[in-house]
This record gives C-alpha cells, sequence and structure tokens, in this order.
C-alpha cells in the first residue's frame, strides 16, 4: 500500500520549506506554496541557483502573519493575508506576469541578507500563468511562482535508491528535503512515479483529490545545496548530478537528468490531503 508520507509547502520560491500535517489543495496545487518570490532590480526572479543562500531563509506564520528569519538578521514579519502592494512585472523563466510589491521593509531585509537588490513580491489573484499544454494535455493547469506546475511528487524509495548509490562510492545520503518536492509517497517501488498516470486522495469529506504526474522534473545543481547552510559539501560538489548522471538521463526533457515528478490537481480542489494517508495509482502504460 502506498501512503502520503510527508507534505511540505515552500511560501517564498526557491527559500526554507515548511512541513504540514495536512494541507488544503486547490488547483494552484497546496495553499501559500510559492505564493511570494524574490525579483532583482530588474523583475527577474531569484532561487538558489545564483544565491545558495536563500535555503537559509526559514518562513513559519503565526495567525495572520508571514515571519521570516535568517542568519544575522532580525525576524520580519509580514501580513500573510490579503491582496496589497504596487503591481510590478516580473520574470519566472520565460513568462512575464503582474505581481505585488510587498514594500520597502521587506525589500530592505532581503537585500541586507542577499547583498544585492532584491524586491518580495507576491502572486497577484488577477494573473493566470498557464502550465505548458504540451505537458498538460486536455487538463487546463496554472501554477503561481513555481518553475512550472503547481506540485512536486517524489517516491521514498527513489531517494532510497539513490542513496544506496551514493554510499557505493562514499558519497553520504541526502534528505530528501535537497529536492523540494511538495509531496511524498511511501510505498512504490524506486522511480515507479516515472509511470504512474494519476494519484487519488481521500479529500477529507467523502470525496477523491486526483493529481495527474505530467512531467518529468529535471534536475538543476540545486540539490547539492545543503538546505541547512546553504553550502555545498566540499568533498562531493558534484553530487548528486554525478550520480544521477550515470542512470537518468531522460530523452523525454532533451537528456536532463529527472528526479520526481511534476503534477497538477485535475479533481478534488478545495479538498484537503493528510500526512500518513493511503494513496491510490493509477499507471500511464
Amino acid at each position: 500500500m502506498a501512503t502520503l508520507s510527508a507534505i511540505t509547502i515552500y511560501p517564498i520560491k526557491s527559500c526554507g520549506g515548511i512541513a504540514l500535517a495536512q494541507a488544503d489543495i486547490g488547483p494552484l496545487g497546496l495553499a501559500r506554496d510559492r505564493h511570494w518570490m524574490l525579483a532583482d532590480a530588474h523583475g527577474q526572479f531569484l532561487t538558489q541557483r545564483t544565491h545558495p543562500e536563500m535555503a537559509c531563509i526559514t518562513p513559519r506564520f503565526e495567525a495572520d502573519a508571514l515571519v521570516l528569519s535568517a542568519p544575522g538578521m532580525p525576524e520580519l514579519r509580514l501580513a500573510a493575508g490579503g491582496q496589497d502592494g504596487a503591481a510590478v512585472r516580473v520574470q519566472v523563466w520565460k513568462d512575464t506576469v503582474t505581481a505585488l510589491d510587498q514594500g520597502e521593509e521587506a525589500g530592505a531585509w532581503f537585500t541586507g541578507f542577499l547583498k544585492t537588490p532584491a524586491r518580495l513580491v507576491r502572486f497577484s489573484p488577477a494573473e493566470e500563468r498557464v502550465c505548458n499544454p504540451r505537458w498538460t494535455g486536455e487538463h487546463h493547469a496554472a501554477t503561481q511562482f513555481s518553475d512550472g506546475y503547481p506540485l512536486l511528487v517524489i517516491g521514498q524509495s527513489s531517494l532510497d535508491d539513490l542513496n544506496a548509490r551514493l554510499a557505493a562510492k562514499g558519497a553520504p545520503a541526502l534528505p530528501m528535503n535537497r529536492f523540494r518536492p511538495n509531496l511524498v509517497i511511501d510505498g512504490l517501488e524506486a522511480y515507479e512515479e516515472d509511470f504512474v498516470d494519476t494519484i487519488s486522495l481521500d479529500d477529507g469529506a467523502g470525496g477523491e483529490v486526483l493529481l495527474k504526474l505530467v512531467k518529468p522534473c529535471a534536475r538543476c545543481p540545486v540539490p547539492g545545496i545543503d538546505q541547512a547552510t546553504g553550502r555545498t559539501d566540499a568533498q562531493w560538489p558534484n553530487e548528486p548530478l554525478d550520480t544521477l548522471a550515470a542512470y537518468r538521463a531522460n530523452p523525454r526533457v532533451d537528456g536532463g537528468l529527472t528526479f520526481g515528478q511534476n503534477a497538477i490537481v485535475i479533481d478534488g480542489q478545495g479538498g484537503q490531503i493528510r500526512v500518513g494517508q493511503a494513496c491510490g495509482w493509477e499507471l500511464n502504460f
């Protein structure tokens, strides 16, 4: 039997995550996931790819506040609700969208920590950022500030297999947070998520949440960054990509090294999912 073993949201794109016991799920994925983002002075999105110290920015929610902490910085407390802010244009990969700037205090805080001009923006409710229909097919799907799709799903056995391969060469095991999934599924075979078409979950109200796995996730160097320190391992600076290169090049994404599957919500929007609940799944062949 497969079970949902972890739920994580990342309120600010490429910053720290928050592990949840249960989460509301809608057409844009998990509530408050990648709802905020950092942008430079030109509106270009910032991530750990160029600013690995972003991993050390830790969010939490307290009542109606988003509270942020980072090494050497005072806590920053911002309104989590509402949709205030000046409209600004920002770039996320090939998409340009209107976002809501979160003000001078937030901008100064992030600029001070990252040592580069940075603005915090939140996704505007007036925007719709549509996922690539090449991968979603007949299903219309949208996302906020994720790389391209509302959810990332990884099977626990896939990480176990990767860690066994790392151990065989003397490299340290990696925690799941290196890969920044939203949902972790226990009970699948290693990499079986590559062949899963849909995952079904009880929505907590007698219905069903149905997720469709649509695109393999090609990995960048971010899994090499320790999410607690924002640093790479000096002895193993190119892991896990070196190990993945031996067996995870995927022609479906032009030879990218894939680990995990991007997913969309195709039914059960407005439901709630919970850690420990059973998962059903259908294979795509």
